[in-house]
C-alpha cells in the first residue's frame, strides 16, 4: 500500500498531507512533481490543497493541463483510488473528473473556519468507516468553495447516492442557514459514478489530529488504508 501527494507550484498543504499519511496513518507515502507522468506505483492518490499555479485564470483551470493529470485521469478510469481535498476538488472537477464546478463563495469572502459536515453516504472507499448521518468536525480555507451543478447532474448525484458531504451543524441540520459558501443544498462534497474518487471541500488533512481541535478526518484515510489493504487481500 502506497500513498501518492501530488505537488504544483503552490500547492500548500501536501506537505500537511504527507504527514498526516506517513506519521499518523503510518502508511508508505511519497511526493509527485506535477511534471512527472511516473506514479512510482502509489495505489492511491491525493490532490492537496493550496493554490495551484496560483489559482490564475480560475482555480484549477492551468493544473489539469499538467502532465501528471494525465496519468491520473487514466488511473482514476482503471478504478484507482483519488482524493482531491480543497484546491484539489477544484482541479478534479476541471480535469473532468468530478461533475460541477467551484465557484466564489456567496459571500465574496474567503472563509477559515471549523465547520460541521453531515456524512451523507458511507457506500464509497473513502468513507465506508462513517455512519451516514454522522457529524464530523473539520476546517474549511477558500475563497472559491461554492459548488454548482446543474439540475441533472444534481439530480443524477442524488439518485445514485454520490453526494458524500453537506455543510452543517453540530445536530445533523443542513438547512440554509448551514450554508457557508452557497454550495447548491450545502453540499461539499461528492464521487464520481465510479466512486473511486472523492473531492472535498473541507479539509481532513488539517482534522487528523487531536491537537488540531479535532481528529474526524484521519477516519477517511484510515477508510482508504482499510480499502487498499482488502483490495491487496
Amino acid at each position: 500500500m502506497k500513498f501518492g501527494v501530488l505537488v504544483f507550484p503552490g500547492s500548500n498543504c501536501d506537505h500537511d498531507t504527507f504527514h498526516v499519511v506517513g506519521k499518523v496513518l503510518g502508511a508508505p507515502v511519497t511526493m509527485l512533481w506535477h511534471a512527472s507522468t511516473d506514479f512510482e506505483n502509489c495505489d492511491a492518490i491525493i490532490v492537496p490543497g493550496g493554490f495551484a499555479y496560483g489559482d490564475y485564470l480560475r482555480t484549477g483551470a492551468i493544473a489539469k493541463f499538467s502532465p501528471i493529470m494525465a496519468s491520473v485521469q487514466k488511473f482514476a478510469a482503471g478504478g484507482g483510488l483519488v482524493l482531491g481535498i480543497c484546491n484539489g476538488f477544484q482541479i478534479l472537477t476541471e480535469a473532468g473528473l468530478l461533475p460541477g464546478a467551484l465557484m466564489r463563495n456567496a459571500t465574496q469572502r474567503y472563509i477559515c473556519k471549523q465547520v460541521h459536515l453531515k456524512v451523507e453516504t458511507n457506500d464509497s472507499l473513502f468513507t465506508h468507516g462513517l455512519a451516514r448521518g454522522e457529524v464530523l468536525r473539520m476546517p474549511v480555507g477558500h475563497l472559491e468553495g461554492n459548488y454548482f451543478c446543474d439540475s441533472a447532474t444534481l439530480a443524477q448525484l442524488k439518485e445514485q447516492d454520490r453526494i458524500a458531504f453537506r455543510y452543517g451543524n453540530a445536530d445533523g441540520l443542513t438547512e440554509a442557514e448551514h450554508n457557508l459558501n452557497g454550495s447548491i443544498e450545502n453540499i461539499a462534497g461528492v464521487l464520481n459514478e465510479g466512486r473511486n474518487v472523492l473531492g472535498m471541500m473541507p479539509h481532513p488533512d488539517r482534522s487528523s489530529e487531536a491537537l488540531l481541535g479535532s481528529a474526524d478526518g484521519l477516519r477517511l484515510f484510515q477508510s482508504m488504508a482499510e480499502s487498499l489493504a482488502a483490495a491487496a487481500r
